[in-house]
Parts: structure tokens; C-alpha cells; sequence
């Protein structure tokens, strides 16, 4: 077994244990930034479907040499919208869409012979102004916007919580997003995913109910001077 296997097989194991509700699917994207080809390919030789990617212009051959492997490819970083065409065209789920701007370049850049680009709106739950996404209060409202384009598919909420090594403030982070993700649902519209939880806190989302992940070091290993994804 490859350490890239052992390491996502360890991923499922700590994502199996935090579980509150052991029926609950959990899915795991790779973020491969910075990472090869042949390490993505590894990823997907042990059973990873979903690929993570924040920089267009590092992705796009990324994704040409992967080809008919089947995976679907995330763009989970900063949407400009001069490159919408390349995401909307190149990619499955776009997770960082936290204006109307965004939303709506993408709409218009989607093909039309492709299936609805999924995708999340983003929630800055950390409240830290490094970060991207829209105040949970506004979110709702972002989300009828979106929800309401024929090209995208709302699939649910995206959100990062601050740095921290306390389990206590990650959990409490993560529940505010659960919460706006409730909100959305209660108000008729129909979300299924909450994208949150990376390499130093996913047992903390997964407890609070994340539907989907977004690991990188505990896959792929550490990426000198970077922080964990």
C-alpha cells in the first residue's frame, strides 16, 4: 500500500470515529495544490473520487492529464471572475461563491452542454477578514440569487473556521454554519451538502455535521512552508 492509501484509509478511519450517525456519507475531496499528477493519481487508485484544486492556471493541465480517470475536479479557491470560463467549463463544484457577481459569471460560462456547475456559497463563519464569504445573516439571500440561475446547481454552504487548536472553538464555528445551512433548508430551498472541515479540524466539522471534507496534508503529507488543507 502506497503512503498516499494508508494516509486517505486513516482519513476514513478518524472520519468513521467522529460520526455522531455512522450512516451519514462523509465525502472526501483531495486538495492536490501543489501536488503531481502521479500523487493525484495514487489518491484515486485508493478509492478518492473528488479532487480539490485553488489555482486555475496549476489545475488546467492537472486536469487534462487526468482525463476519463473519472474523478470530479473542486475548485475550491478565490473566484475572479475573468476566469469563470475556465472554471465553469473545466469543473464539477465550484465551493467559494460568496458574491452575485461570481455567481452569475459562472451561470453565463457554464456550457450548455454540460450538466449545472455545483456549487457552494460561502459563509466566513470565523469572521476573520482574510477570509472570503459572505456574514452568515446575508447568506440566505445570496442563496435565493443563486439558486434562481439555470446554469448553476446550489448544492449547499461552504465555511472555514479560524486556526485554533481547540476543538471547543472549531465545533462552535462549524455549528454557526450548520445552522445558516438549516436556515437555507427551513426556507424551501433544497441544499444537501455542508463543505467544511480541512487537515487540522475535519473530526471537529464531521461531528457537527459536514457532508463533505477538504483534505491535503493528511493525504498527501505536509507542502513545506504551507499551512494545512
Amino acid at each position: 500500500m502506497s503512503s498516499i492509501a494508508a494516509n486517505l484509509e486513516a482519513v476514513r478511519r478518524r472520519i468513521a470515529a467522529a460520526l455522531p450517525v455512522a450512516s451519514r456519507e462523509v465525502v472526501i475531496v483531495a486538495v492536490s495544490k501543489q501536488r503531481s499528477p502521479d500523487a493525484i493519481r495514487a489518491a484515486a487508485e485508493a478509492g478518492c473520487t473528488d479532487v480539490g484544486e485553488s489555482y486555475v492556471q496549476e489545475a488546467l493541465p492537472k486536469v487534462a492529464a487526468l482525463m476519463g480517470s473519472g474523478l470530479r475536479w473542486h475548485f475550491i479557491g478565490h473566484v475572479q471572475a475573468n476566469k469563470a470560463r475556465e472554471i465553469a467549463s473545466k469543473f464539477d463544484w465550484v465551493h467559494a461563491v460568496d458574491r452575485v457577481k461570481v455567481a452569475a459569471a459562472l451561470d453565463r460560462a457554464r456550457p450548455a452542454g454540460l450538466a449545472p456547475l455545483d456549487v457552494c456559497v460561502q459563509v466566513n463563519i470565523s469572521a476573520e477578514a482574510t477570509k472570503g464569504g459572505v456574514a452568515p445573516p446575508a447568506a440566505l439571500a445570496l442563496c435565493r440569487e443563486v439558486a434562481a440561475m439555470p446554469r448553476l446547481r446550489l448544492r449547499g454552504l461552504m465555511g472555514m473556521a479560524a486556526p485554533s487548536g481547540d476543538a471547543t472553538i472549531q465545533r462552535a464555528q462549524f455549528a454557526s454554519l450548520r445552522r445558516t445551512f438549516d436556515e437555507v433548508r427551513d426556507a424551501g430551498i433544497d441544499v444537501d451538502t455542508l463543505s467544511m472541515g480541512m487537515s487540522d479540524d475535519f473530526e471537529a466539522a464531521v461531528a457537527e455535521g459536514a457532508t463533505m471534507v477538504r483534505i491535503g496534508t493528511a493525504i498527501f503529507g505536509a507542502r513545506s512552508g504551507k499551512a494545512a488543507a
